[in-house]
């Protein structure tokens, strides 16, 4: 299990007329990611920006970019958005009939794989294609639209992908509905990296953009650390330089 928390800033929620603004705020306010939500309004009910945005807002941070692609057929797409500037690539396992194919095709264009799961698909999904990836991103909300409410039955999911990532050096993702008040919870339950886009965009400044992403930090660790503190001692992999430069 890894023990520093990613708090990845979701810019669906930021103010699109001045979004490389935005960018740069969250940047300066301490998000550790930018995560961007891609929508095709065919495999969820909403369309959101493409890879010439991703592109755009490259060069206002050197944070990573975590392009979460909700968006069938995704393979056809998968060297525009490295292209574009991303840094890890995830697909829905339900997206397409090859998962293990598109996983490969991400990492044979050099970038860090990611699998995501909509809430009512089994984390059984991703068993055969664990050694694959970099990061599971469990959606906590039915993906498709920003300011959802978290769904509380996800928590025991999380749980479960955790125990099967067991010791291997993957990231955990939670994506929908995170905010200061639930963040604990999701941490304890065994995630390291969180997505908030409302819950971070509240005020109109980086420095309140700081106190929110601040607030989420501070209960995922707390949680984090009694996690560790209460589990069996085993050795620790760290994810120093793999996903986080």
């Amino acid at each position: 299990m890894t023990k520093e928390i990613i708090i990845a800033p979701s810019i669906l929620a930021a103010d699109f007329a001045r979004l490389g603004e935005e960018v740069a705020a969250i940047d300066a306010a301490g998000a550790d990611w930018i995560h961007c939500d891609v929508m095709d309004g065919h495999f969820v009910p909403n369309i959101s920006y493409g890879a010439e945005i991703i592109k755009a807002i490259r060069p206002m941070t050197s944070k990573i970019f975590d392009v979460h692609l909700m968006i069938a057929p995704v393979d056809p797409y998968l060297e525009g958005f490295a292209k574009a500037g991303a840094d890890v690539i995830t697909v829905h396992a339900e997206a397409g009939p090859h998962l293990d194919r598109s996983l490969q095709a991400i990492r044979a264009l050099g970038k860090k794989a990611g699998v995501s799961l909509c809430p009512a698909t089994p984390e059984g999904a991703i068993e055969y294609v664990l050694d694959r990836l970099d990061l599971v991103l469990v959606m906590t909300v039915n993906p498709g639209f920003g300011g959802q409410s978290f769904l509380d039955s996800q928590l025991e999911k999380i749980r479960r992908v955790r125990s099967m990532i067991g010791d291997r050096p993957i990231r955990l993702e939670v994506d929908g509905g995170i905010t200061r008040d639930n963040a604990a919870a999701v941490a304890a339950a065994g995630a390291d990296t969180l997505v908030a886009g409302s819950a971070v965009f509240r005020g109109n400044s980086s420095a309140d953009y700081a106190g929110n992403i601040a607030a989420i930090r501070v209960a995922a660790e707390a949680a984090r650390a009694a996690l560790l503190r209460d589990s069996p001692a085993r050795p620790m992999q760290l994810r120093e330089g793999a996903l986080i430069r």
